[in-house]
């Protein structure tokens, strides 16, 4: 288990594999990192939201979630009522059982903002920003790489097909752009990571036509990503671009720790990439 420091002779402990605690220089990078890469909404005019802590298991399977990504879930249970009582009088919480809920902790963002606007009308298209918490149950976990708990920031867009395709251009144009001015070297690949039903003929159509590209870090980090859904949730949740039929979607999300891992190993140590990072925004 590792340990950060948060003041002198106090140390701040992870709380379990993929459990990170960020010290107040690693802190101060995320959110500085957010607050910065929050630009891009601004540019694209997307009003900041909130989206819900938890996602129904119904609504998720109708976008293919447990088709594609059953081995990411994280179910959120409670304790039976029956366990009450033993739990008061002291008895070990890990040895008594949860019901389910019928819902999971988000695995990204845009699941809950998608969800949120089914059977609407968005006519020539909306845009929204939302960060929030993300949970997804890996095989293993290395530092702000891979994490079960983590923030991810996305830019997301409805709306037509033409609209659907500058949203992404001009996310990755700031990626790059931000990239740059932060000090960092990103490669940009193709990534195989379909939304919709593998055996499916979007999937299939995926290999001629990629919907998702990633930009990494030297050492293969991925740490920011555009995603063109083509008009798959638009269908799956009747959300409609007026008289353009179902909604295009498409999607820019950056993951924070990531990109606080990738400051580090560009500049060295959490101290001279927040001072990078401070020059930057200046």
């Amino acid at each position: 288990m590792s340990t950060t420091t948060a003041a002198p002779g106090v140390r701040l402990a992870d709380a379990g594999p993929g459990l990170v605690t960020l010290d107040p220089v690693r802190t101060a990078l995320l959110r500085g990192l957010d607050d910065l890469l929050t630009g891009l909404a601004a540019q694209l005019a997307a009003p900041e939201v909130l989206g819900p802590p938890l996602l129904a298991a119904d609504g998720l399977a109708k976008l293919d979630y447990f088709r594609n990504f059953p081995h990411l879930g994280v179910g959120a249970g409670r304790f039976t009522a029956d366990t009450h009582a033993d739990l008061a009088a002291g008895a070990t919480p890990g040895t008594r059982l949860l019901e389910p809920t019928g819902h999971l902790l988000p695995s990204a963002t845009c699941y809950g903002l998608l969800l949120s606007l089914e059977g609407q009308d968005v006519g020539d298209g909306i845009r929204l920003s939302a960060a929030g918490r993300c949970f997804r149950n890996e095989t293993h976990y290395d530092g702000l790489r891979r994490l079960w708990g983590f923030h991810m920031r996305e830019v997301l867009y409805l709306g037509t097909k033409d609209g659907a395709v500058e949203h992404l251009d001009r996310g990755a144009e700031y990626i790059t752009a931000t990239a740059e001015l932060l000090g960092l070297e990103l490669t940009r690949a193709v990534a195989d990571d379909p939304f919709y039903d593998k055996g499916g003929s979007r999937a299939r159509l995926m290999k001629l036509d990629p919907v998702k590209h990633e930009f990494s870090a030297p050492d293969g980090t991925a740490i920011a990503s555009v995603n063109r859904h083509r008009n798959f949730f638009g269908e799956r949740l009747a959300i409609r671009a007026g008289e353009h039929g179902a909604a295009y979607s498409a999607c820019v999300a950056f993951g924070l720790e990531r990109w606080v891992h990738a400051m580090i190993l560009a500049h060295g140590s959490p101290e001279t990439a927040l001072v990078r990072l401070n020059a930057a925004r200046a």
